[in-house]
């Protein structure tokens, strides 16, 4: 009984389920349930072993090949055989089966059936057997009006017994082998495009298939925006610049959705075969190659603007490797002679400060908008908007660090902003670096200061750190280049730990490890304070190490804490002038 019902299902193979949402896939069949004739299948998705109880009609429409074989059966017109023995021999059932179906119309119907129907014979047991045995003569070649008839309402009842299931398995089929030669058709055009010239065929392949697998969601404009993050973590992945597009550099970063970064490490085993490590890493924000600055800043610096009108303090950050991007992010499009800095979260910041300035319940409190621009470099911190002047950071008797000399200047709109940006960025601290030919070597720290009656109301500050990079990056370059890079470690080492004392409520935090951190003391500290760290990478496989460096650069914000994420680490290579510091990890 249960082979008839279960037809070719065993335990063990993989047949195609639908699930709730729609999608079709594969799962294996771990057990045959007799009671409720339906089976137990499993499958893996996203790491997880999940398991569903499908009835046997949902899996005979996906599967036709495992289902029962149809069984002819005898025509309703005909009494059976043994309706004429029914003294001499046992009663013959036919073998109970789910699904049959009627014979087709040029079966005529058996012989001994017709000898009984019109009583001219009387067949034994012995003859029935004999004649079963035997192969049926082909039928008559004139029907009478009678039997002509009964074949006509035959037909008429094999297509009423064609059930919406049948119909819905062929439409399945027919969709299935249009999707095959569509497939078929993609894998044959992408191999012609294919460049086998590519210094790293092998790894671009498995990059590809890998990422054939997976489901893409990306982050759009109609997500939600979380706005109850003290502090908020993103990443921001940029293309492939012409440098490595030159050098035929592979993309070894891939985000399939909103949340989760995944990077392909190339690794070669003892025996010189090479495969992927696939990294995964989940922030609470992911933008891929395709997001604008307009987006990044919708969903990280744009929810804190409303923070500094609360009588709070905002920061963002960009962090990252040299060239991956955090200039641009922050102060616009600088790859030309001239600067477009209207792109950036500093503009886009400072444009909405000024439009929630007109809403009434803001417009009563009389606020004046004012901005500074200053960099820290080697421990030193300069004014940018006063010829690169020397500053001096100390604490007044209050315990509140102050920035000696630094201007602010008075701004009534976008415009005023705009102008002040060029000109800080102009004269900002730059260098030539292995990984970019113009690298910022200085902490840049823009600030938007409400003021009210001539007293702090709140202030925004943004930052474009230096680019972090490792001892090995710098090993070649002069002495003044190893300086920075220890400086810039130190720093950046000095604001993970004081971030990561605020998110584990520590009851003390470091702030006077490095100017950085001084300076920013009161951005971190008070209830009403929030953060938002972005952090940038770059995609070529040649910066693949620099990239996890980045990603394992972990900030612990509240939503970190919950999921349980791997803990991230600084970095693991700093130049001999800061190796003292990274003993204290």
């Amino acid at each position: 009984m249960a082979v008839a019902v279960f037809g070719k299902i065993l335990i063990g193979i993989y047949v195609e389920i639908k699930r709730s949402d729609g999608r079709i896939h594969q799962a294996m069949v771990t057990s045959l349930n007799e009671d409720n004739e339906s089976v137990t299948v499993e499958w893996i998705e996203n790491g997880d072993t999940k398991g569903k109880e499908i009835d046997l009609e949902s899996i005979f429409a996906l599967n036709p090949d495992v289902a029962p074989e149809e069984e002819v059966v005898q025509s309703p017109e005909t009494p059976p055989p043994t309706s004429s023995i029914s003294s001499g021999a046992k009663q013959i059932k036919p073998p109970k089966n789910r699904r049959t179906v009627a014979p087709p119309k040029t079966e005529a119907p058996p012989r001994e059936n017709r000898a009984a129907g019109v009583g001219t014979t009387r067949a034994r047991p012995s003859q029935i057997q004999h004649q079963q045995s035997q192969p049926e003569p082909p039928p008559p070649a004139a029907l009478t009006a009678q039997q002509t008839q009964q074949m006509t309402l035959q037909q008429q009842q094999n297509a009423r017994r064609k059930s919406n299931c049948v119909k819905e398995v062929e439409k399945l089929q027919e969709k299935r082998e249009r999707r095959r030669l569509q497939q078929q058709e993609l894998r044959e055009k992408k191999a012609q495009e294919v460049d086998v010239t590519v210094p790293n065929y092998e790894i671009m392949c498995m990059i590809r298939d890998f990422r054939a697998s997976l489901d893409y969601r990306p982050l759009t404009t109609a997500d939600p925006i979380d706005e109850e993050h003290r502090i908020c973590v993103c990443v921001r992945a940029r293309p492939l610049n012409k440098k490595e597009l030159t050098m035929k550099d592979l993309d070894v970063i891939t985000i399939p959705s909103k949340d989760v970064v995944m990077v392909h490490e190339p690794k070669q085993k003892v025996d010189l075969t090479r495969y992927l490590e696939n990294q995964t890493f989940r922030f609470d924000y992911a933008f891929d190659d395709s997001a604008d600055n307009d987006m990044v800043y919708r969903f990280t610096a744009r929810p804190l603007v409303e923070t500094i009108f609360e009588r709070g303090m905002a920061t963002c950050f960009a962090y990252g490797q040299t060239g991956s991007g955090k200039t641009h992010t922050m102060g616009g499009d600088f790859s030309g002679k001239n600067q477009d800095c209207s792109k950036g979260i500093y503009a886009l910041a400072a444009r909405d400060v000024f439009l929630m300035l007109k809403k009434p319940n803001y417009k009563k409190l009389d606020l004046n908008v004012y901005a500074t621009f200053f960099e820290i470099y080697s421990g030193k911190v300069f004014d940018l908007l006063n010829r690169k002047a020397k500053l001096r950071v100390l604490e007044d008797g209050k315990q509140q660090v102050q920035v000696v000399g630094l201007q602010e200047r008075d701004v009534k709109c976008t415009e005023d902003v705009l102008k002040l940006i060029e000109v800080g960025n102009s004269c900002r601290t730059s260098g030539q670096t292995s990984a970019n030919a113009h690298s910022s070597r200085s902490h840049a720290v823009f600030q938007i200061i409400l003021r009210r009656r001539g007293k702090m109301h709140g202030k925004f500050s943004l930052i474009d750190l230096a680019g972090n990079e490792r001892g090995a990056d710098t090993s070649s370059a002069d002495r003044q280049t190893r300086l920075e890079g220890a400086e810039i470690n130190k720093s950046l080492l000095a604001l993970k730990e004081c971030i990561r004392a605020l998110g584990r409520n520590k009851p003390h935090t470091p702030f006077r490890a490095s100017k950085l951190t001084q300076v920013l003391r009161d951005s971190f500290i008070g209830e009403n304070s929030r953060t938002c760290m972005i952090a940038t990478v770059s995609p070529g496989m040649a910066s693949c190490e620099n990239t996890l460096n980045t990603l394992r650069y972990k900030l612990f914000s509240e939503s970190y804490l919950v999921k349980s994420v791997v803990e991230m680490k600084s970095l693991p290579r700093l130049s001999p002038a800061c190796l003292f510091i990274s003993h204290f990890r």
